[in-house]
């Protein structure tokens, strides 16, 4: 069996909701009559239909199918060259398959939807709504986010402040309102405020909500206040205006009288003082009673009081009290050990750990996660004996599969080496980071999705090392 096919062309370009044709001729060359199958195959294949299914040819005679490529107008139809196939199957000789291939170009298309979450929020001091962003095109989106208000009432913190985000995916970008001025007393105030992402050559899509701020303390306090004082101020004046004068009766008499009734000095001798204490001596704890005092005996061979280290504020205690405030939430939580410095406090979600522009090295660090099914981590850290510029990676990854536990990577020692680069992956959803090396600036953020997948923060440079890193899930 001998079958020669063509299409026409080999290459296609579509936009997504819309459609195009490619003809396939085929000519059957061999000297039997015989029946064709088509089957679109590949990754494109639910959007493809050939018309007509199967096709008979004579020895020596050609034929022509149409295939009508027709991608959705959704995240699935990836822009750029898909490459599709048909497979073509002989009814009389069904071993003697073809598979002819082609390329097809989807063009690429911008969607996006935003939506603050909640709309509006309340607080004295702050309010922290979220901002949903999700990319509905078929290619990655870059945007910037920034807020205004009418009169500048409120500041705005915002991160991230930029975000990349693959087709279908969303993003959530943290707010944290704050109004100007204080409202001590009095009723609440609306604040509508905008919240802008901008898009390079596009104009920027506005999301608005509202801030309602409340007074520091409620009217009724005030009222309630303002009456006590007053009433205060006024028992004070009529203190002052109507306090009673206080006169002595007694006369001349009277103390005469008081004389004459007076013992005289030999009717009785004056009471005696009691002795004065004798000196009493505190025994040292270094005398052998065990450090226990005179004062009342106090049981002689007591045990010394002990008081208890503290334990120590790690990742995983850091990260367990955010997810009790937000246990539907995910979180990622993070300390850093600086040279010259040791264990810093933990942080969390996007915040810096570290320090920027002390020359300090970050020489271990240690992470706890949670709602993303725990997380595993390794370095690459300084190397003394490098012949190609680059650290050496610690022999082995530190992981961890359950969310609210401690991951350490790196060394406390005295002498252990500062990290170059730090890896780290996450059991669902995506890990990212911000990561700032030595004599550089802060690198742009980057994200990969869960394992086996693995981000990637620093510079694999043996003589730049990590100085800060900020870790989001």
């Amino acid at each position: 069996m001998s079958l020669w096919t063509s299409l026409e062309p080999a290459s296609a370009t579509v936009d997504p909701g819309g459609s195009t044709r490619v003809r396939l001729r085929l000519r059957n060359t061999g000297d039997i009559v015989d029946e064709y199958r088509f089957e679109p195959v590949g990754p494109i294949a639910p959007w493809t239909t050939v018309e007509p299914q199967t096709l008979r040819l004579y020895p020596g005679t050609t034929g022509t199918v149409e295939l009508t490529f027709a991608p959705p107008r959704t995240p699935d139809a990836t822009a750029g060259p898909n490459p599709y196939a048909v497979r073509i199957t002989p009814t009389e000789h069904p071993e003697a398959t073809t598979v002819p291939e082609g390329n097809l170009t989807i063009t690429p298309f911008t969607e996006m939807r935003a939506e603050l979450v909640p709309p509006t929020v309340k607080g004295r001091f702050r309010g922290r709504p979220k901002l949903a962003v999700d990319n509905l095109g078929n290619t990655k989106l870059t945007a910037s986010v920034s807020g205004n208000d009418t009169g500048d009432q409120l500041s705005y913190e915002i991160f991230p402040s930029n975000v990349q985000i693959e087709p279908g995916r969303a993003a959530f970008v943290r707010t944290t309102l704050k109004p100007r001025r204080i409202i001590w007393f009095g009723p609440k105030e609306q604040r509508p405020y905008t919240l802008n992402v901008l898009r390079s050559g596009v104009n920027p899509t506005p999301v608005e909500g509202t801030y309602v701020q409340r007074g520091f303390l409620p009217r009724w306090l005030a009222t309630f206040f303002g009456i006590f004082v007053g009433l205060a101020i006024t028992f004070v004046m009529l203190w002052i205006a109507y306090k009673p004068g206080v006169t002595s009766g007694a006369t001349e008499k009277t103390a005469e009288a008081g004389a004459t009734l007076a013992p005289s000095p030999s009717a009785s001798a004056s009471p005696a003082l009691p002795p004065a204490p004798a000196p009493t001596t505190t025994p040292s704890p270094a005398a052998g009673d065990g450090g226990a005092g005179g004062a009342g005996g106090g049981g002689g061979g007591g045990k010394p009081t002990v008081t208890a280290k503290p334990k120590a504020d790690t990742a995983a205690t850091a990260v367990n009290r955010l997810a009790a405030s937000d246990p539907s939430g995910r979180h990622v939580c993070y300390r850093a050990f600086v040279q010259g410095e040791g264990w810093q406090k933990p942080v969390c979600d996007g915040t810096v750990a570290g320090t920027v522009g002390q020359a300090r090295a970050v020489k271990a660090l240690n992470v706890a996660v949670y709602g993303v099914q725990g997380s595993a981590g390794s370095a690459m850290v300084h190397d003394d004996q490098s012949t190609n510029g680059q650290g050496r990676w610690l022999p082995n990854w530190t992981a961890i599969k359950a969310d609210g536990k401690d991951n350490y990577i790196g060394s406390t020692k005295k002498d252990a080496p500062y990290l170059v680069t730090f890896v780290w992956n996450v059991g669902s959803g995506q890990a990212c980071n911000v990561v700032k090396v030595r004599d550089q600036d802060w690198r742009d953020q980057s994200c990969n999705n869960a394992r086996p997948d693995l981000n990637t923060a620093g510079a694999f440079d043996n003589s730049r090392w990590i100085e800060a890193i900020k870790l989001t899930v």
